[in-house]
């Protein structure tokens, strides 16, 4: 695809930051931070969410591979619970640029917000699809936290976390209500919260 000619030329190392999961009723929200090699290039990035599962599985190799650099970081369900899903994907979006081992000339953040982190940056509104970097980093994020859902499903089984990936489905509530909250369940969700405020009405009759 053709990125945004406004962020090809940028002189330095240029990071790109994006996070997925801040929907999801259960699991962390993962971010990731990506340096991409400008000699050497891969073709075929986009937003993640534009991609098939099997293209951004090939992609998030060869980022992998390809990359000047790269850091995962995330912020559990506790510390969304604790700070709200705003303020914890800044967080781990500030743990994934601290993280790299090259350190960043400018970092660029998909969104409308940046997070605090010793480096100049800029947030760019639907990054994922305008800068390569932001489109790798959304790619490694997509492909971790889904992975890691795949595997909380056979740890919790009857939810449907491989299939949703803890996105509020139909699915994922009508479990909810029938087998009740896991310890990987965000209760300040609202539906989450309505589960366990049932239970409580429950125990208490």
């Amino acid at each position: 695809m053709a990125f945004d000619p406004l962020y090809l030329n940028l002189s330095g190392h240029i990071a790109g930051v994006d996070e997925v999961g801040r929907g999801p009723l259960a699991g962390a929200v993962v971010t990731a931070a990506v340096i991409l090699d400008p000699n050497n290039p891969i073709v075929g990035l986009d937003d993640s969410k534009k991609l098939s599962e099997k293209k951004r599985e090939v992609l998030a190799l060869e980022i992998r591979e390809k990359a000047l650099c790269f850091c995962i970081a995330r912020a559990e369900h506790e510390e969304i619970d604790a700070l709200n899903i705003f303020h914890a994907t800044l967080l781990a979006m500030k743990r994934a640029v601290e993280g790299l081992e090259i350190k960043p000339d400018k970092v660029l953040v998909d969104g409308k917000f940046c997070p605090d982190i010793a480096f100049p940056s800029e947030a760019v509104v639907k990054g994922d699809s305008r800068v390569a970097a932001i489109s790798a980093a959304s790619i490694l994020a997509k492909v971790f936290r889904d992975n890691e859902m795949i595997v909380l499903d056979a740890v919790y089984p009857g939810y449907g976390f491989a299939k949703h990936k803890g996105y509020p489905t139909k699915v994922h509530i009508a479990a909810l209500e029938k087998l009740g909250v896991t310890p990987i369940h965000r209760r300040s969700y609202k539906p989450v919260q309505r589960v366990l405020d049932d239970d409580s009405l429950k125990s208490r009759g």
